[in-house]
C-alpha cells in the first residue's frame, strides 16, 4: 500500500481529527479508564477545530495519507515546552492507526518530524508498545515524570541525543 507523508493542509482538519480520535481509542483502550476515554474522544467537532488551529501554526503537522486519501497517522514536533531540560525540540505527537502499525509509517513520520536532531517527548508510562518504538529511535527515559491532564495517566519523559550520520548511511 502506498502511503504519502506530507504536511497537513487546511482541508485535512476533519480527516486528521478523525484519525486522532481513532488513534487515541486504539492506543489507549487498555491504558485509560473506558469512561474517561469515551468522554475525552467524543467531540469530533472540537477536535477538528483544534486541528484547524494547529494546521495554521508555522510548525508543520505531518500526516500519512493512503493512495485512497485516508489519513492513517500523523506527527508533530516543535520548540520544547519544558524549562527544565536543555533540548530545544519536542515531539508533541505521533500516532498511526492500528491497522497500519508495523508497516514503517511511524518510522517515516518520526523521521520527517525530527530528522536526526536531539529531541524529547512525553509518553504514558503504561504504554510499552510506544516506549519500545521510541527506544528503537534512540530515546531513553531520563527520570522526569508527570500526570497527563487530559487522560489522567502518568507520563515519563524520554530523550535522545542528536543522531550522528556518516556519509553513505
Amino acid at each position: 500500500m502506498t502511503v504519502t507523508i506530507r504536511r497537513a493542509l487546511a482541508h485535512d482538519a476533519g480527516a486528521g481529527a478523525a484519525c486522532h480520535i481513532a488513534c487515541w481509542r486504539e492506543a489507549y483502550a487498555t491504558i485509560v479508564e473506558p469512561k474517561v476515554l469515551a468522554e475525552r474522544t467524543s467531540d469530533l467537532a472540537e477536535r477538528t477545530e483544534r486541528w484547524r488551529q494547529m494546521i495554521t501554526d508555522p510548525r508543520p503537522r505531518w500526516i500519512a495519507v493512503t493512495a485512497g486519501g485516508e489519513v492513517v497517522g500523523f506527527s508533530a514536533a516543535g520548540p520544547g515546552r519544558d524549562d527544565d531540560i536543555d533540548i530545544g525540540l519536542e515531539l508533541y505527537a505521533i500516532y498511526v492507526r492500528a491497522a497500519h502499525q508495523g508497516t514503517g509509517i511511524a518510522d517515516r513520520l518520526i523521521e520527517t518530524a525530527l530528522g536526526p536532531a536531539a529531541a524529547y517527548l512525553w509518553v504514558f508510562e503504561a504504554n510499552p508498545r510506544a516506549r519500545a518504538f521510541y527506544t528503537r529511535h534512540r530515546f531513553a527515559p531520563e527520570g522526569a515524570r508527570k500526570m497527563e491532564p487530559l487522560f489522567e495517566r502518568p507520563e515519563i519523559r524520554m530523550v535522545r541525543d542528536q543522531i550522528v550520520t556518516t556519509a553513505g548511511s
